[in-house]
């Protein structure tokens, strides 16, 4: 199938689901002995369904995660995919964003990065350097386009001042539950600004995904879809917002790609936005509704 694209006032285009390898390999260490055959087979998949946008980071499993993910978009036509990868916050200095994302590129097989993401702020480092440091690789076409994570709103608007390129995204936790980018409006600047929201952990790791909730189990029925395909649609239906789930589980791998190519209606959305029973500040835990 093909999955629905959004597009900046700039002309940045993205598909609405890419899908991330976050614990392929390990976590934040590589795991001894670790069988990559399943995740390899889990990106081929992921293609054959109609799937191109993956994300990955030096920091998972210590750049393990890029390794197999070069290995399994080895053969394929490097011009169809759209691949995004994160330079962890300790190496954010201007030298260290270069080599680092060289070896992002080294362990990827791959010339250059769609979208290359400060994975976390560090207030240890100037913004300045780093973003100059980004301006480098994007001229020198190693990166497309640049993006950072989980900034609030101040270090957003610090970062687009520091550097001649626009960032086209912000990548931060977002879902039904979790709405602490709505209140510390984070969403609405984005959505302001030409800035896509890209929201990590969709179905909170699978706790979306379960019946029993009374206003998601209505939608289901409503729209014929399972209470995972509600949650990333919720999101997906939404101005400026986009997502990424898992791709290693081929059940929850196809799952996944029913939540696109239809569209939840504005009311739908505004009723689970009011409605959802169980709301948090992912801050301090503390519960909204």
């Amino acid at each position: 199938m093909n999955i629905p694209i959004k597009k900046l006032n700039n002309g940045f285009e993205i598909p609405v689901l890419g899908f991330g390898t976050w614990f392929m390999g390990g976590s934040f260490e590589k795991e001894n002995d670790y069988d990559e055959s399943g995740d390899i087979e889990a990106i081929k998949k992921t293609i054959d369904l109609g799937g191109y946008r993956f994300d990955t980071a030096e920091m998972y499993a210590k750049g393990y995660s890029e390794e197999i993910l070069g290995k399994a978009l080895k053969y394929y036509d490097r011009s169809k995919l759209f691949i995004t990868s994160k330079v962890s916050p300790a190496n954010l200095g201007y030298d260290d964003v270069i080599s680092h994302c060289k070896d992002s590129l080294a362990r990827l097989q791959m010339d250059y990065l769609d979208l290359y993401l400060i994975h976390a702020p560090n207030s240890d480092i100037e913004i300045e350097e780093t973003m100059k440091a980004f301006d480098y690789l994007k001229e020198q076409g190693l990166i497309k386009n640049i993006g950072v994570c989980n900034f609030n709103v101040e270090r957003l608007t610090e970062a687009q001042s520091k550097t001649k390129n626009k960032i086209v995204l912000n990548q931060v936790h977002y879902n039904l539950i979790f709405r602490e980018p709505v209140l510390k409006r984070v969403i609405k600047y984005c959505q302001e600004n030409d800035i896509f929201i890209e929201a990590w952990r969709p179905i909170q790791q699978g706790n979306l995904a379960k019946t029993g909730i009374d206003v998601t189990d209505k939608l289901c029925e409503k729209y014929n879809k399972t209470p995972a395909q509600i949650a990333i649609n919720w999101l997906i239906s939404q101005k400026n917002v986009i997502t990424l789930t898992k791709a290693s589980n081929i059940k929850h791998l196809e799952e996944n790609f029913g939540s696109v190519g239809w569209n939840m209606s504005p009311e739908d959305v505004e009723f689970l936005i009011i409605n959802y029973p169980i709301q948090l500040d992912r801050s301090n835990a503390v519960q909204l509704k």
